[in-house]
């Protein structure tokens, strides 16, 4: 093998050091790392050198010339690859890529049980509604309980946006552990596809009117993208909770702190936020039921350890010219091929 003739460069962190360990057993494979300090006379070199960018995927962490976009694609002319730490790729224009015959992959499916988990948790923290209990106690002497019931989440329905690899993971525990109902929204999936994954395909309108909790597990794209506003907040009864373990933006912000001013639902989880980590002083978090975490429900040992070795997997083999197997923008791959071509002097298969 040629030393260090296939160039990947990551920023600040990575998902976990095995993605290092993994990579340094290859000695055709260089490794660098950038912090977002660091000054253009040790950047440049080496985008202009990159093969493939193992890019972070909480776009607030990430230094702004650093988000991958046509002008870091004009200053990293021999990229290829541009792969995501996690399911998300918030930092990654992904048609710039595409336009210029970069391809994307993310670690879909990594961390899916640690943002299960958390979902689940945050229902049955909400459903029994012991935050506020907490909170109660921490506050004063004579807490009334009776004034702190909560409910049963057994036998309950859950309305899953999204039922993909956390989506269908959630409906599992929901159903096996708790004996829930799992209606679902995807437009991405069949009926059969969807009862195979364990719920019922119905419409985002439907599911809004139904469900006694609405999990948010889609990814944040053109369609996704403020698709829970004032108008959806209101079609939920005012039993329900909202949970969201997907991506900002996705719902509407101040749309939800006026649902829940105006007591239209029960209360909210919340794990992604339009910034992050959001302030202190943030008009959600004055809320006694909002549950908040600062997107870290899939920040877990086991998932920080199994998204850093699906990485470091999936871009050693892409490099090695297989197809990886979870590509963002799979339309891109007959320009990426070509230019992988030119670049390793063999195509990709």
């Amino acid at each position: 093998m040629t030393v260090n003739n296939k160039r990947v460069f990551y920023v600040k962190y990575l998902a976990h050091e095995i993605y290092a360990d993994i990579l340094k057993r290859r000695p055709d494979v260089r490794l660098d790392r950038l912090e977002n300090e660091s000054p253009d006379e040790v950047a440049a070199p080496i985008l202009s050198a990159a093969h493939a960018y193992q890019v972070g995927a909480a776009r607030d962490e990430l230094a702004r010339h650093f988000h991958v976009d046509p002008e870091l694609l004009r200053r990293a002319p021999n990229l290829l690859i541009v792969s995501s730490n996690g399911a998300g790729f918030d930092p990654v224009d992904v048609d710039a890529c595409t336009a210029a015959g970069v391809l994307v992959v993310n670690q879909s499916g990594g961390n899916a049980n640690s943002v299960a988990e958390h979902a689940l948790g945050m229902l049955l923290t909400l459903s029994k509604r012991i935050l506020e209990a907490d909170r109660a106690l921490r506050r004063g002497r004579d807490v009334n309980r009776n004034a702190l019931i909560g409910n049963e989440a057994q036998g309950k329905t859950i309305g899953i946006v999204g039922l993909g690899n956390v989506g269908r993971r959630i409906a599992e525990l929901c159903k096996g552990l708790l004996h829930m109902k799992v209606i679902a929204c995807d437009p991405y999936l069949t009926a059969q596809e969807m009862a195979a994954r364990g719920g019922e395909k119905v419409e985002l309108d439907e599911l809004l009117r139904r469900a006694d909790f609405v999990s948010i597990s889609c990814p944040l794209t053109r369609d996704s993208r403020g698709m829970i506003g004032a108008r959806e907040f209101s079609l939920m009864p005012p039993h329900a909770f909202f949970i969201t373990t997907a991506r900002g933006f996705i719902h509407d912000e101040a749309a939800l702190e006026e649902a829940l001013s105006n007591k239209r639902i029960a209360g909210a989880g919340l794990d992604v936020w339009a910034k992050e980590p959001p302030p202190p002083d943030h008009p959600l978090l004055r809320f006694d039921n909002v549950l908040a975490s600062p997107h870290t429900a899939g920040v877990t040992r086991e998932a920080r350890i199994n998204m850093g070795k699906i990485a470091a997997e999936q871009i050693l083999d892409a490099l090695d010219g297989k197809r990886p197997p979870r590509i963002v923008n799979p339309e891109v791959w007959p320009a990426y091929a070509m230019r992988f071509e030119r670049t390793f002097g063999f195509a990709p298969k």
